[in-house]
């Protein structure tokens, strides 16, 4: 029976990983809702998060709604449906793509950020300065990303959605020949509060989803610069995969009869 060791050991250290992030994660929360506060950490923390992830967010935004565009007129022209380029647009940008891209973009910034970060302050004994000083390191570093993050990414996501709605707008009126009145009217007519809704109920998830995996990851790392890089791609990895994961969830969720 030896050779179901291996497979034992990583049962266990998996179970051992989930219940590391799930104290982890009951921690940073409580600390996010009890006092003291940290406000200018928290407005420091939303413009990292959210002004500076603008332009990458912006032009995945932008190029994704021209791209929607172009291909969805091609397939649904076999069909006599080039009307409903408009809606289809729209309709996948608020639900899926806008929350889902403007996340994991914001994951491979923001997040690999966050790790690095207070993975360079635990490897180099900071964060016990802090605690040496009577300061709470989930108060001070932790729950102002987090907070950040949960504000910050609806917002991101609108931005994104107005942005790729816009891309597509461009090309349906200057390249496939729309008239731009009845396009906007079209957009109006198939945008619905749900879908909207769904998609920022999706943001401030993946937002909550990021900062968390990037601070735990960053705070339990170890081993000098190795185990930084080590913790940024863990931190990267398991938020986009999280993402993917509770995407399918949340729209389940929402659009299942």
């Amino acid at each position: 029976m030896n050779f179901l060791a291996p497979i034992g050991r990583v049962f266990l250290g998996f179970l051992a990983a989930i219940g590391r992030l799930t104290l982890f994660t009951a921690s940073a929360l409580s600390h996010c809702v009890r006092p003291p506060i940290y406000f200018r950490l928290i407005g420091r923390q939303m413009i990292e998060i959210g002004y500076f992830s603008l332009p990458v967010v912006g032009l995945t935004a932008l190029s994704t709604g021209m791209v929607l565009a172009l291909q969805s007129h091609t397939g649904f022209a076999g069909f006599a449906s080039e009307g409903t380029v408009a809606s289809i647009v729209v309709i996948s940008t608020t639900r899926e793509l806008g929350p889902v891209l403007a996340a994991l973009m914001v994951a491979g910034r923001v997040g690999a950020a966050m790790a690095a970060e207070i993975g360079t302050m635990r490897v180099t004994e900071q964060v016990d300065a802090l605690t040496t000083l009577s300061t709470n390191p989930f108060k001070y570093l932790i729950a102002p990303r987090i907070l950040s993050g949960l504000i910050t990414l609806p917002l991101l996501v609108m931005v994104a959605d107005v942005i790729s709605v816009f891309g597509g707008y461009l090309v349906g009126t200057y390249q496939l020949g729309f008239n731009p009145a009845n396009f906007i009217h079209a957009v109006w007519d198939a945008l619905k509060t749900q879908d909207v809704t769904s998609g920022l109920i999706k943001a401030a998830v993946f937002g909550l989803v990021i900062t968390i995996l990037g601070c735990y990851h960053g705070y339990h790392s170890k081993g000098g610069a190795q185990g930084v890089g080590q913790a940024t791609t863990n931190a990267v990895v398991s938020a986009s995969i999280l993402i993917l994961i509770l995407d399918y969830v949340i729209t389940a969720l929402f659009f299942q009869k």
